[in-house]
């Protein structure tokens, strides 16, 4: 099997000549943002580079000082090092064509006798060479609707930004004749002002406008622009959605290696795809958020075919120009992963209890026992029940109340809960019911793992109830395991567990410290030590989940993708028909309001 060693964007590098042309090229284009930037607020040096633009001297390609240039330029290295193949191409058109420009101006005398000019030729025509010497690296494919989407981004922001500029020179206009004019007028000036990249004012006669007024009109022309060099390069959200013959066999290979992860059963998400192995035997399930193609958990099926999914997935999001990501493999899975060159990061634990291990004598396990006996003294009972067995109308309201209780308006939910309470072929699911005797007041949704494990979904309750509802239910659970045959139930995840213990230890160092003191600090308004504390009164075995990435650089964005995938983000999107045409479907058959927040609610 060929080794795959993702470069930036999760690509695998071609021939070292091509990509050193590649990294110039962005290179290239990060300097340039960084001077337009740089002249931007610095009057002086800004004042010198326009004057080489207005007068008899020449700038290198993109090099005009301002925001508006030094945004372009930073949008086109973004998507450059991405290897969008049409960013290529508009790199390659418009500076071919100012080196065209650059060459016949040099034809005249008046510019022949400045040196800096050759200087800025010769750059000009380096960066072009750079881009057809690295014109193999820049493969990545857009969304195939990323062209109709950006005339109607352009056309539609065009509209809605002159009229605007009209009205912010109506409101402005200190000019003594401004009530001479007509608003067409007024609008055409605004237009005018929008593409304009000369500082000098547009003289029109009866309109006269302040600085800001311009700034303004100037800002919105360049957010446009991006605006729609984002529509044209955005990267395709997904290839194929989940199909019902990749669940059945999906369903296939965990009825035969569902045991080796307890996150297996959440591969059947329907807001995911699947890239399968050459033989069939597995499959990586993976989502695209944000330009990420992010995985969770292991492969499915049989490990000696993992590599063949992987290098497949690998592939493909190098075609796509996405950023290959995986969150929550176990450290057998994130072994494979790193073998096609993925770096690991350990995120944290997670909780699985063994039953043949697990007791609830000793002093460490007072806590449980005491909260265990006080809500059975409430007169608290539970029924634990395959979702096969439980009638559809009782599951049906099951599902209402776990709404209901949901903790805020945000689903959450990706790597570690199933996001569809009550569907009919989620029927081996394990569902424990606790109530006071006249209705429910909490449940807990597990998945199977494999023939003799559950790992747990969703947890919800009422939060009226008893407090020690979640431990109550948990030990009922573990009193019923035989007649289930459950021998290992995987509990919450714990993200940086080690932290929180071995910063509490003494001896701990000042850096150990100081990041346990952080956070907590954050865990005010995230449950991260809360979850760790939740799940150590079980006594339970920790083991590690890794985060998976090609490059260090990516991290952030990815960091992005996983809490938008989670929901801990939420991205505006498109309005309406724009959305449901350009923005990419989620699954087929996923049901709203039933993605439920499993074990990090």
């Amino acid at each position: 099997m060929e080794r795959v060693r993702p470069g930036p964007g999760g690509d695998s590098g071609g021939g070292s000549l091509s990509r050193r042309c590649y990294l110039s090229a962005v290179w290239y284009l990060r300097a340039v943002a960084w001077v337009n930037f740089l002249a931007a607020v610095w009057v002086s040096f800004g004042n010198e580079i326009r004057r080489h633009n207005n007068d008899e001297f020449l700038t290198p390609y993109l090099l005009t000082a301002g925001f508006f240039s030094g945004s372009l330029a930073l949008l086109l290295a973004v998507t450059m090092r991405r290897r969008k193949r049409a960013a290529w191409i508009l790199n390659l058109v418009l500076a071919g064509l100012v080196l065209v420009l650059g060459v016949l101006a040099m034809g005249m005398p008046v510019y022949r006798q400045h040196a800096q000019n050759w200087v800025s030729v010769v750059l000009t025509a380096l960066f072009v060479a750079t881009l057809l010497g690295g014109r193999r690296e820049f493969h990545a494919k857009g969304d195939p609707s990323n062209p109709r989407l950006a005339v109607l981004v352009a056309a539609g922001g065009f509209l809605a930004c002159s009229l605007l500029a009209a009205v912010l020179v109506t409101a402005s206009n200190t000019d003594p004749e401004a009530g001479h004019t007509t608003f067409l007028q007024r609008w055409h000036y605004g237009a005018l002002r929008m593409v304009s990249l000369a500082y000098d004012d547009i003289h029109f006669g009866g309109i006269s406008t302040p600085t800001w007024t311009n700034v303004l009109i100037n800002i919105l022309g360049t957010v446009l622009v991006l605006l729609v060099l984002y529509a044209a390069f955005r990267s395709r959200r997904a290839v194929d959605a989940m199909t019902e013959e990749d669940e059945r066999h999906l369903r296939a290979l965990l009825e035969r290696h569902g045991e080796r992860d307890s996150l297996g059963y959440f591969a059947l998400r329907r807001d995911k795809s699947v890239v399968w192995s050459p033989s069939g035997k597995a499959a990586v399930a993976y989502r695209v958020v944000s330009g990420v193609s992010l995985a969770s958990g292991d492969p499915i099926g049989d490990p000696e075919a993992w590599p063949g999914a992987i290098h497949r997935w690998l592939l493909q999001a190098r075609e796509h120009g996405w950023t290959p990501a995986v969150i929550g493999a176990s450290e057998e899975g994130g072994t494979v992963y790193a073998r096609h060159g993925l770096n690991a990061l350990e995120l944290g634990d997670e909780a699985i209890v063994d039953l043949a291990d697990f007791t609830l004598e000793g002093r460490a396990m007072r806590g449980v026992r005491q909260a265990y006996h006080r809500v059975g003294r409430a007169g608290y009972g539970v029924r634990v029940r395959r979702q096969r067995d439980i009638p559809s109308q009782e599951m049906a309201e099951l599902a209402r109340l776990a709404d209901d209780w949901r903790d805020g308006e945000t689903e959450r939910g990706f790597s570690m809960a199933l996001g569809r309470l009550g569907d009919p072929r989620d029927g081996r699911c394990v569902v424990v019911v606790c109530h006071d005797g006249e209705r429910p007041r909490g449940l807990l949704n597990f998945v199977p793992w494999g023939d003799t494990g559950l790992s747990l979904d969703l947890m919800r309750r009422d939060r009226r109830s008893e407090n020690g509802l979640f431990e109550f239910m948990v030990l009922e659970l573990i009193g019923h395991a035989d007649a289930f045959g459950v021998r290992q139930i995987s509990l919450n995840f714990a993200m940086f567990r080690s932290v929180f213990e071995r910063g509490s230890r003494l001896g701990a160092g000042p850096v150990l410290r100081l990041w346990r003191s952080l956070l907590s600090f954050f865990s005010r308004w995230w449950q991260i030590e809360s979850l760790y504390r939740a799940n150590a009164k079980y006594r339970p075995i920790w083991e590690p989940r890794f985060l998976l990435f090609g490059s260090s650089a990516d991290l952030l964005r990815i960091t992005v993708a996983a809490a938008r995938a989670e929901g801990f983000l939420q991205a505006p999107g498109l309005p309406g028909r724009l959305d449901r045409q350009y923005g990419g479907r989620t699954g087929a058959g996923r049901q709203p309001g039933r993605s439920d927040a499993g074990r990090n609610d």
